[in-house]
Order: structure tokens, then C-alpha cells, then sequence
């Protein structure tokens, strides 16, 4: 049996506080991707700084310590839909205002957090797309979807996707532990929501869509995971 890195255990329980977020970022790049996060990885205090005076406001303690910790780290943050770099932050005056932290490769979508909020430590974030809507209730959650989705997209040969039949949604469900991480919306379509994520020893994936499953991305910790996750969803995978 292939055997490996499990993220529905070291998600178990959920993520609580920020410090949690951070000891999960630490343990999946040094775990999954191979790469222990090292000071250099982080985005430097004079550079947010800068950023802030920009701004004219001091940046959520949640967006400021994700981008000290992960911020230079191309391979966990900018694969697809790609984080901003700190000189990137902007404002989107649309509904009220809010700032953008995250756009999708092809700009067709956007994440950022509402400036109602922006005084909180760990504030809500939205998502664009069909209009400004709820995506997840803190900043510390939005560092770990960002995490596992530009990673899971990252990985050329370990990397496959699935148009998921009906039949094998039982097999996905019986085979593969849902990770502790909230429901959260697809920018692309409400066809395509909820995302959730659901893991085993040594693999990882995201099911986009519920009740009409369209999509799984699946990632391996080895080749020879990504193939068990072939065989235990024998649909018709990309790669």
C-alpha cells in the first residue's frame, strides 16, 4: 500500500487561529513539496512597509504575517491563480471598497478582503467574479486554500484531473477522508461550488461541485500515488 503525507490528519480538528495556519504552511512544504520554509521565503518588513504606506493603512495581521512567512515562495503561492506581490496590492472601490490580494491567471476573478473589515486581525475574504461574494470567513484559511491549490496545480507528472462520472462519487467518498477546511465557493460557476478537499496517505484532492460533481484535481506525493488514485476513480483523467 502507498503510503505518505496525510493532509486530512494534519488538517484534523480545522484551523483555528493564524498560528495554526503557519504550522500547517510549515509542515506541507516541508512535507509535500519537499522544501522546509527558510527566512529567506518570506516577503521583508521594509517591503510591506512600503506596500502599507501605499495604501495609507496597515495591512491585516493575518495578510502581513502569510506574506513574511510564504510571500517569495513562488511554488506554494503563484502556480495558477497567482498571490500579488506585496507592491501589487491594490484597492477595488467596487461595493464599498476592498483590497486585492489574489487574481486568477486569466484575470477573470479576484480575492481580497472587505476595507469594512481591514481592521481586524483576521479578517473575512471575498471572491470575485459574479460580483463580490463571501469566500471564507478569515485570512488564516484563504493562506491554506491558497497553499494547497497552487501546489496541487504545481506538480506536472504528479498532477492529473478527472471529469468524475456519478457512479464513483460513492468510491471518492469511501476511499478518501474530507479534510477539515470550509465549504468555499468556485469562482468559474455556482455549477462548480462548493469546493472541498479530500485527502489519503500520500494523495490529495479537490472535488468541484456537489451535487453535479464535475471536476476532481488530484495531486500525489509520488507517481505511484497519483496512480492509485487512478485506479481507485477509473475515469477518464487527463494526463
Amino acid at each position: 500500500m502507498v503510503d505518505g503525507p496525510d493532509v486530512s490528519v494534519a488538517l484534523g480538528g480545522g484551523v483555528t487561529d493564524r498560528s495554526q495556519a503557519w504550522d500547517f504552511v510549515r509542515w506541507f512544504s516541508g512535507e509535500w513539496i519537499g522544501r522546509p520554509l527558510r527566512p529567506e521565503d518570506g516577503c521583508a518588513a521594509d517591503e510591506l512597509a512600503a506596500a502599507e504606506s501605499v495604501l495609507g493603512f496597515e495591512l491585516p495581521a493575518a495578510l502581513r504575517e502569510g506574506y513574511a512567512l510564504l510571500g517569495r515562495r513562488d511554488d506554494l503561492a503563484r502556480q495558477q491563480d497567482p498571490l500579488v506581490p506585496p507592491a501589487g496590492l491594490y484597492v477595488d472601490d467596487a461595493l464599498g471598497g476592498v483590497l486585492v490580494f489574489r487574481r486568477e491567471n486569466q484575470d477573470c476573478a479576484a480575492w481580497a478582503i472587505p476595507l469594512s473589515k481591514i481592521e481586524q486581525d483576521d479578517p473575512p475574504v471575498v471572491e470575485s467574479h459574479r460580483g463580490w461574494i463571501p469566500f471564507l470567513d478569515r485570512m488564516s484559511l484563504a493562506w491554506v486554500e491558497l497553499v494547497l491549490s497552487e501546489s496541487l496545480f504545481a506538480v506536472g507528472s504528479l498532477y492529473d484531473a478527472c471529469e468524475l462520472p456519478d457512479a464513483l462519487v460513492p468510491s471518492l467518498q469511501a476511499h478518501y477522508a474530507c479534510i477539515d477546511l470550509p465549504d468555499h465557493p468556485m469562482w468559474a460557476s455556482e455549477e462548480d461550488s462548493p469546493v472541498r478537499w479530500n485527502a489519503a496517505p500520500g494523495r490529495l484532492l479537490r472535488p468541484d461541485g456537489l451535487q453535479d460533481l464535475s471536476w476532481v484535481h488530484a495531486r500525489g506525493h509520488a507517481v505511484a500515488d497519483l496512480e492509485v488514485i487512478r485506479a481507485d476513480l477509473p475515469g477518464s483523467w487527463v494526463g
